[in-house]
């Protein structure tokens, strides 16, 4: 199995839960420093133990490092879990998403064209729904007016892998996560920066005045979506129409998922969450609504849930339970 990201949030813990099961992991990631490079490196520690895994730091935008990673080796399943991620970074850095979300996924998609991979799991995300107010998100649905770079180049994903699926008879599969949180997370999203603030008795910006829902979905429910999705290769749909084209699959071997909690939590029971973790009270700045952010999202879940018999299993209070305990006992706080 190739993990591209496998220092990052999602890729780590993926990449531990497939050497706990026995496959044997290559990690891929350039360690960059849009958040601390630190916390990427302890990520990878705790994975350096599995002798079942092999850590190469590669940039993925670099084509000649990932064609010889992958003429190196004969891999039965990429799960590319690394990009340039963040919405707001984007309206100032969009070079970064360029090289990374656009360079580096057709370095991918070669590889596999190349070495003839079984099957490319690969993220998107919600953020391809973008002006879309029609609730639950489905993956039947238009997503062609996205409101940021990022959900420009999560969108291009999916045609591109779509293009590889048609032409060489690649299986992809995409999958459009949803607010994903718990240990281990991200430190430029939302839960960590409101924990941190709180904390520190900082005030926490609150945007769109708190009238914000998100599909939170914890970072266990996530990797048992990915899991399950990795041993369900892709195939053409024999009922897929011309005429009436579905979005989610195809008559080439292609497939998009989304993968959420499928119950849209109000940022205010958000914040009220974390604060009965922590048992302290948030002071508050209420803010406009941010450029490129939405301002709700809802994941329908029935073509994931049908195909592989996913379901969410972690509840908000326990799962942001768990983040706090970890930051707690990780920053010694």
């Amino acid at each position: 199995m190739l993990v591209t990201g496998a220092a990052g949030f999602i890729g780590f813990h993926l990449a531990k839960r497939l050497c706990e099961q026995g496959h044997t992991v290559v990690g891929v990631d350039n360690i960059n420093d849009y958040y601390d490079p630190g916390l990427k490196n302890t990520r990878l520690a705790l994975l350096h133990p599995f002798s079942n895994f092999r850590f190469f730091l590669i940039d993925i935008a670099d084509r000649p490092s990932m064609a010889k990673l992958f003429a190196s080796r004969q891999f039965d399943c990429v799960v590319h879990l690394a990009a340039q991620a963040g919405v707001r970074y984007s309206l100032e850095h969009p070079e970064t998403y360029i090289d990374s979300n656009l360079v580096g996924f057709a370095n991918i998609l070669e590889g596999c064209r190349n070495t003839d991979v079984k099957h490319l799991v690969y993220a998107s995300s919600s953020s391809v729904y973008g002006l879309n107010t029609a609730m639950p998100f489905s993956v039947s649905h238009n997503v062609d007016h996205p409101v940021s770079l990022y959900a420009a180049t999560k969108k291009a994903n999916e045609l591109m892998a779509h293009t590889y699926s048609h032409l060489y008879s690649l299986p992809t599969t995409g999958l459009r996560f949803f607010t994903v949180y718990g240990p281990w997370g991200r430190p430029d999203m939302a839960y960590f920066l409101f924990t941190r603030a709180i904390l520190n008795g900082d005030p926490i910006k609150v945007y769109n005045h708190g009238n914000m829902k998100r599909d939170f979905t914890y970072i266990d429910d996530i990797v048992e979506g990915v899991v399950r999705v990795m041993d369900r290769v892709s195939t053409p749909d024999p009922e897929w129409a011309p005429e009436a084209p579905c979005p989610a699959t195809s008559c080439a071997p292609y497939r998009l998922y989304n993968i959420g909690n499928n119950q849209p939590v109000s940022l205010m029971d958000f914040i009220e969450a974390i604060e009965k973790a922590l048992g302290k009270k948030a002071e508050k700045t209420f803010l406009p609504m941010q450029p490129g952010d939405v301002p709700a999202t809802w994941a329908d879940i029935d073509n994931l849930q049908q195909a592989t018999g996913f379901s969410p299993a972690v509840s908000l209070e326990n799962g942001i339970k768990e983040f706090v305990a970890w930051y707690l006992d990780y920053y010694r706080t």
